[in-house]
């Protein structure tokens, strides 16, 4: 049986876009059929996106892509502009991105493992598996202790998730893991510095849970933090009304994709009458027949007035592979470059609690 130190000793690399034109390519692939060509027409929609000024474009994250290489995508994206504000999953703004910013990685898991041999052994070990990768639990325990080292110096209160991610970028600068004193950069800290917003509307169902009821667990009796989930809603509905012009680049479905997109409809109820989202890419390898949201089209979105149909494109495809191109297309037709960031998280530091 190898040792934890053989098994942990290819940390995964993340992509840089900024070095690879892929421009031609995707070019190339718009005469192609199938997959590649709605690629292709989901790089020129999101290079529209980019040139329209006036749209705020809203990022949603689903699926464990962090840990698969594309950390260095997103915070590019964030430095650059390209992105206003975030939706996501927990884990991957936390136990992948926050916990490699505390200075872990992941690892690739040798060809054997990707399909469940071993498991037993690597539990043993303290191993975490993500199909063909790997990530500490050890290392991972310390993530959730810094989470609720930093829920334990917030004054008692029930805040948003933004607010949270907010306090751990924070914790990040103050602490000098910034790539100014040679750590890596991570997105967490990227959009703490940028004011770009990220929600996580599920924000108990990853490392930042653990650390949370942990807290509440020690201050039992006493006043606490907790996690708002009504005020994520309403300050993402925020900036909608104050946005009124948004586009989604979704990856992945699920929460992340219905609330992103459900922020028209809150913004009606509101008594708002607010835009559908104007551009919609979603890249997602679910499908559509179970009725099940990560696989449900765009065009279905239409029938509910979240987004509309003129300029939409599914794509069906694994994220590594399509996240990559359609964004490093962008990127290298200078989509962006009009845009100075819309800093729309100071926005909401006045909305009423």
């Amino acid at each position: 049986m190898p040792t934890k130190q053989e098994l942990l000793k290819h940390p995964i690399q993340h992509i840089d876009i900024t070095a690879h034109n892929v421009v031609p390519l995707v070019d190339a692939m718009a005469q192609m059929a199938y997959s590649s060509r709605d690629l292709a027409r989901a790089a020129t929609i999101y290079d529209m996106m980019l040139r329209d000024t006036e749209c705020g474009v809203i990022l949603c994250l689903a699926g464990s892509l962090i840990s698969a290489g594309l950390q260095k995508v997103i915070v590019d994206l964030i430095r650059l502009h390209m992105v206003d504000a975030i939706v996501s999953t927990g884990a991957n703004i936390v136990d992948q991105d926050f916990f490699e910013a505390l200075g872990y990685k992941h690892y690739i898991a040798d060809e054997e493992y990707k399909y469940g041999a071993g498991d037993a052994e690597l539990r043993e070990l303290m191993i975490d598996r993500i199909y063909d990768t790997f990530i500490d639990e050890e290392e991972l325990r310390v993530c959730d202790d810094t989470t609720k080292k930093i829920i334990d110096g917030m004054k008692p209160a029930a805040y948003s998730s933004r607010e949270y991610i907010k306090e751990m970028g924070k914790y990040l600068k103050d602490n000098g893991r910034t790539p100014q004193n040679g750590n890596p950069d991570s997105i967490v800290l990227a959009a703490y510095e940028l004011d770009v917003p990220i929600f996580c509307p599920a924000f108990s169902d990853c490392s930042f849970g653990f650390g949370i009821v942990a807290h509440q667990h020690e201050h039992q009796g006493k006043p606490m933090c907790s996690i708002d989930s009504g005020k994520d809603f309403y300050e993402i509905t925020q900036l909608k009304i104050q946005n009124p012009t948004t586009g989604l680049l979704m990856i992945g479905g699920g929460v992340p994709k219905n609330f992103a997109q459900d922020i028209v409809v809150a913004a009606d109820i509101l008594g708002v009458e607010a835009s559908m989202h104007k551009y919609a890419i979603q890249v997602t390898v679910a499908d559509a027949r179970d009725g099940a949201l990560s696989g449900s089209t765009l065009k279905e979105a239409s029938s509910w007035g979240k987004v509309d149909l003129t300029w939409e494109q599914m794509v069906f495809s694994e994220a590594t592979i399509a996240f990559p191109l359609i964004t490093g297309y962008a990127l290298h037709k200078n989509a962006a470059a009009a845009r100075t960031g819309k800093h729309l998280a100071q926005l909401l530091e006045h909305v009423p609690a």
